[in-house]
């Protein structure tokens, strides 16, 4: 399974969604589905402007995690 880390990213930071979207031109909903690992299909323009906005890798946001761990 993978998950999303934007979250974490953004609170270590201090940034605001609002700040996100207007900057990276992102929808607020998409990035609150982002924010909140309710993403059901990554898409590429999207990881795209969060990596260039936040300047991170894909893997710095997305995290591969076995789902034996989750339960």
């Amino acid at each position: 399974m993978i998950t999303c880390k934007l979250s974490a990213i953004l609170g270590e930071r201090r940034i605001k969604i609002a700040d996100v979207a207007r900057d990276a031109g992102i929808g607020r909903a998409t990035l609150d589905r982002w924010y909140h690992d309710k993403v059901s299909s990554y898409d590429r323009d999207v990881l795209s402007r969060l990596c260039d906005y936040l300047q991170v890798t894909p893997a710095d946001l997305l995290k591969v995690v076995e789902q034996g761990k989750l339960f």
